[in-house]
């Protein structure tokens, strides 16, 4: 089976449960897992909602940042999914998770999954604040 089991854009709701169940195997003995939610504020501005977009090349993007991590970790099983389009406070933006024989070694993947992700992949997102004032971030 192939190690990077999931890497994609979706415009629908995520589930932490999907990626568990994709990166799970018999010889796993580590599940990492990160889920990044949209959260009600941000450095003390009220946060009504968010909308992310990605530039075509992300897809792309993300699979070479998994095969990096692959390629870099001692990974079992690999996948990430980030949402795109019209999100709500508490929807998830992100999940990440790595599947290895040891539970550091999860973490650590997981952890630079993530990093790797927000950083590299083309992915902005512009927040809508409370007082109907929004702001463009880049990355993820």
């Amino acid at each position: 089976m192939e190690v990077i089991r999931l890497a994609e854009l979706r415009e629908d709701p995520l589930s932490v449960d999907e990626l568990r169940a994709v990166v799970s195997d018999p010889g796993a003995g580590g599940i990492a897992l990160f889920a990044g939610a949209v959260r009600d504020s941000d450095h003390g501005r009220g946060v009504a909602r968010l909308s992310y977009s990605a530039h075509p090349s992300a897809a792309a993007e993300l699979r070479r940042v998994a095969e990096k991590i692959v390629a870099d970790y001692d990974v079992i099983a690999l996948a990430a999914v980030h949402r795109v389009g019209d999100l709500e406070i508490g929807d998830l933006a992100v999940v990440v998770a790595a599947s290895c024989t040891h539970r550091a070694e999860a973490f650590e993947a997981c952890h630079a999954l993530i990093d790797r992700l927000k950083h590299e992949v083309p992915i902005w997102k512009r927040q809508w604040f409370a007082d109907g004032s929004s702001e463009w971030v880049g990355g993820a």
